[in-house]
């Protein structure tokens, strides 16, 4: 058959057609990380070590096994892999293989935010002079990752367009605004705002009534120790919850909707309605999406409300009311899933990783009716993200988990978003800054000129814009 290497005068460039000739010319070699992970069990047999063995044609198994973190399951096999750990075997055999292109698709899913932050640095540290391909949904992560921003646009399911080739820092900010100037194109009606906000937008003063407290608390769970300040959440509050893998969140969680009882200690009041999105989910309902929505709220599917118009219909679940919620994909379980727990009326809404499989859109959409859904039902919600620019988007304070994963672990009381952003970045040795146009927050260079300002200040979440 016979190629022709076509120009398209927008994407054309020196590089790209030297690019594109060594593809022509099947002179490049590619990797690929795949995206879901889950399979890789299935597919691969034996212990950690011995399958980055037979794939380390770089010689540097051992490097990237200390800077991704991976002695605790060097030994193991693969099938008794959590999710995490797979993710990190995946981006480990990727970067391991010698290439010419390296494709990461979804690199930081289900990584905290620590192995997020050397995930990224691992990939730019062994890297270098590689073409590296990254799709992901972590704002954050992307802007520290990569040069050159590509943002996707158009239709799910429907149509999509590429656009031209923006710096990282000015296509997230074009994202987030909503217009590509480029292209004189608007692929959404809303800009994403970030609050440059010292305190909380909501008022938590003494007026405002406490919704929920509870006790100094402790759990003792399969060799693992919990260990819980005293803390309250107050009518219309969002907590964020922040803390590595295997360090208890989940567990606070369950104690809280009721699921655990603590070995001392106590949450007040006892009972309260509640609605409750656990961290793994599982189609187990036998029937349609748009009956499963019924069966949690008749008035979640009123087509004059605003929870049909900003929820149901943006997240696209109205595209698959005659799909069985059994049939549906990863990504279409949790929409459904974020959807219905903040459909039903509640006093308390706990949602546990709501962020996961949902794309950056996606994510924005969920945050808003959160907040809205809090505010108007003078609730309390409990956010569990490794996502940090949602919980800067929405959260009024923050819970930090302390401790070492799988041994014990310690839930601070609530403090300020600023205070427990601060506390918790200083345990990364991470520095964000503001980024003047947007406000979102932005990892700095380690060791750059700011980062060590920002050190010896002690200022590692900062509240002012900084120039780029």
């Amino acid at each position: 058959m016979e190629h022709t290497l076509v120009r398209v005068p927008e994407f054309w460039s020196e590089e790209i057609y030297n690019y594109l000739n060594k593809v022509y010319n099947n002179n490049f070699k590619v990797v690929h990380k795949i995206q879901y992970v889950e399979y890789v069990a299935k597919f691969l047999k034996g212990i950690v070590r011995e399958v980055l063995d037979k794939v380390d044609e770089r010689g540097k198994k051992d490097e990237v096994k200390e800077l991704l973190n991976m002695s605790g399951f060097w030994e193991r096999d693969v099938k008794f892999l959590s999710g995490g750990e797979l993710q990190k075997l995946l981006v480990a055999a990727s970067i391991l293989r010698e290439a010419d292109v390296y494709i990461f698709d979804e690199p930081s899913s289900y990584l905290d935010v620590k192995e997020r932050t050397n995930m990224a640095k691992t990939i730019k540290e062994l890297l270098k002079n590689k073409y590296v391909i990254v799709v992901d949904h972590d704002l954050i992560v992307l802007d520290y990752l990569t040069d050159i921003i590509h943002i996707i646009y158009g239709e799910s399911g429907v149509y999509g367009r590429v656009s031209k080739a923006y710096s990282a820092r000015v296509g997230i900010n074009n994202f987030l605004k909503g217009f590509l100037p480029a292209e004189n194109m608007r692929i959404r009606k809303d800009e994403i705002k970030f609050m440059l906000k010292e305190l909380s937008d909501l008022d938590i003063s003494k007026d405002v009534k406490i919704k929920i407290s509870w006790t100094d608390m402790s759990k003792a769970l399969d060799g693992f120790k919990l260990s819980i300040e005293k803390g309250d959440a107050k009518e219309g509050e969002i907590i964020g919850i922040l803390g590595p893998n295997g360090i208890g969140k989940t567990t606070f969680a369950r104690i809280l909707v009721g699921e655990l009882k603590t070995d001392n200690g106590s949450v007040t009041p006892e009972k309260m309605v509640l609605s409750y999105k656990p961290q793994r989910i599982l189609p187990n309902y036998d029937g349609t999406v748009q009956q499963y929505l019924e069966s949690v709220s008749k008035d979640a599917l009123s087509t004059s409300s605003w929870y049909f118009e900003e929820v149901i219909k943006r997240l696209r679940l109205h595209t698959l009311f005659e799909s069985n919620v059994n049939d549906l994909s990863g990504g279409e379980l949790q929409k459904l899933y974020v959807a219905s727990t903040l459909a039903k009326e509640a006093d308390l809404y706990v949602l546990d990783e709501p962020s996961s499989y949902l794309d950056v859109e996606e994510r924005y959409i969920v945050a808003k009716a959160i907040k809205r859904v809090t505010r108007e039902r003078k609730a309390v919600t409990f956010i569990i993200d490794h996502d940090l620019s949602i919980h800067d988007y929405i959260a009024d304070r923050l819970i930090v988990f302390k401790g070492e994963p799988q041994k014990f672990g310690i839930a601070t009381s609530p403090s300020t978003l600023r205070f427990g952003m601060n506390e918790f970045l200083k345990e990364l040795d991470i520095t964000f800054r503001r980024d003047p146009d947007t406000g979102r927050p932005r990892i700095n260079k380690l060791g750059s000129y700011l980062d060590r300002l920002q050190k010896e200040k002690g200022e590692y979440y900062s509240m002012a814009t900084a120039s780029n």
